[in-house]
């Protein structure tokens, strides 16, 4: 009796013990698919029309293409044969099974700030995912990019792990924030100028930076090329929906906002934004408008009129929640002009979430605007209403439009 008594016991324990196991395990599953939202790895990592997680996206750099590879848990063409400390030493380190050397295309120098048990979440998480035989050829740079042990030397120069400390005197909403940043959601990989070997120039931290025909704006508090003078409420709508206001996401950051922070909390968006609002602006943020008499202005204008603002407005105030306000506009007031440049002369499809279920579609006037017309409405947009920034020549328009017509996205 006694002996059946401590059988029961047993077998009561140990299923108690599977339980709470296959709940720990669930927990940590869950909990790991959310830090693989917020640091984008779908975006990344799936290549259209192809499985998830199963790689094959084409990644450019300055210095050639990369090619995104497979991390579904499948043991051959995957990470499904990875230890545990292999993937972290990968994620944290930017070293692969082998020694193997990763490109910081994938943002290693970000996600060392993420803790290891966050790390090993994403990877319980990613062990659920379909697993895909996908075989990928990651490395295509030319030489001498192609040598990965080059990565040493540039890991001593450009990388510096360790995982992310709270800053005292900050308010954990601020450390919530500047962990996600600095750490998951890698910001800084895209909105943080490069220097010529590809190592990001932290003088100039998050203050914007050319990208793929794009730049990248500022995301300092600067008040008007920055966040400064958006509300948070303004900036966690624009993460969460791809609009607000005076608003639209486009291009790169449309896929942001799809693959991860429309699907971010709204604590977690918060405090995104009160850490990226606190940061300091480049200088005083001022800029010397161009003169309303100049010339260009009143080309510009007469551009403006005809082509612009039945949509924008003729006080380029927009439509709030279909078409975006120029007046006042942080990526209108760009110090790089690239972005505004390329949606005139391409047009440019926002991005559509709930709860603006259509994005507006700007149309392509590169076919009917010259470049002196183009430089002209790009430099009367950038210096009315109030705005201030630099010129623009027909020169820079003749370039951009070159360059624009070599790629195919």
């Amino acid at each position: 009796m006694r002996s059946g008594a401590a059988c029961l016991l047993l077998l009561l324990g140990t299923s108690a013990a599977h339980a709470a196991a296959d709940k720990q395990a669930f927990e940590e599953i869950t909990r790991g698919r959310y830090l693989a939202i917020a640091g984008d790895c779908a975006g990344c990592h799936s290549a259209p029309g192809g499985a998830p997680y199963a790689g094959g996206l084409p990644i450019e750099t300055p210095f050639g293409t990369l090619v995104s590879p497979n991390i579904t848990p499948d043991r051959e063409a995957g990470i499904g044969g990875w230890t545990d400390d292999e993937f972290v030493n990968a994620m944290q380190n930017g070293i692969g099974p082998g020694g193997e050397h990763l490109y910081p295309a994938m943002p290693y120098t970000y996600y060392t700030k993420t803790t290891r048990e966050d790390v090993l979440a994403i990877r319980a998480y990613l062990e659920t995912v379909e697993p895909v035989h996908n075989e990928v050829k990651v490395n295509q740079l030319p030489f001498p990019f192609d040598v990965r042990a080059s990565m040493a030397g540039w890991n001593e120069l450009y990388f510096k792990p360790g995982t992310f400390e709270p800053v005292a005197g900050k308010s954990d909403e601020w450390n919530r924030g500047a962990y996600l940043v600095e750490g998951l959601g890698h910001c800084g990989l895209c909105h943080t100028a490069k220097n010529a070997a590809g190592g990001d120039e932290t003088s100039r931290a998050l203050q914007g930076s050319a990208l793929q025909g794009w730049y990248a704006p500022n995301l300092t508090g600067d008040p008007r090329a920055g966040l400064g003078s958006w509300s948070l409420e303004e900036v966690v709508a624009y993460l969460k929906t791809g609009h607000n206001d005076v608003s639209a996401a486009t291009g790169p950051m449309s896929d942001v906002i799809v693959h991860s922070t429309s699907q971010m909390t709204d604590a977690d968006l918060r405090a995104i934004v009160v850490y990226l609002k606190d940061q300091p602006a480049p200088g005083d943020g001022s800029a010397k408008a161009v003169s309303g008499e100049d010339r260009m202005m009143g080309a510009g204008e007469a551009v403006y009129l005809d082509n612009c603002a039945a949509c924008h407005t003729r006080a380029g105030t927009g439509i709030p929640q279909l078409f975006p306000a120029l007046k006042g506009s942080p990526s209108v007031q760009s110090a790089d002009p690239a972005s505004l440049i390329r949606v005139v002369l391409r047009g440019a499809q926002s991005v559509a979430t709930d709860p603006a279920p259509t994005g507006p579609a700007m149309p392509a006037l590169g076919w009917k605007l010259s470049d002196d017309e183009v430089a002209a409405v790009v430099t009367y947009i950038r210096n009315s209403w109030g705005n201030a920034a630099s010129p623009v020549l027909a020169s820079d328009v003749a370039s951009a439009r070159q360059r624009l017509s070599q790629r195919t996205d």
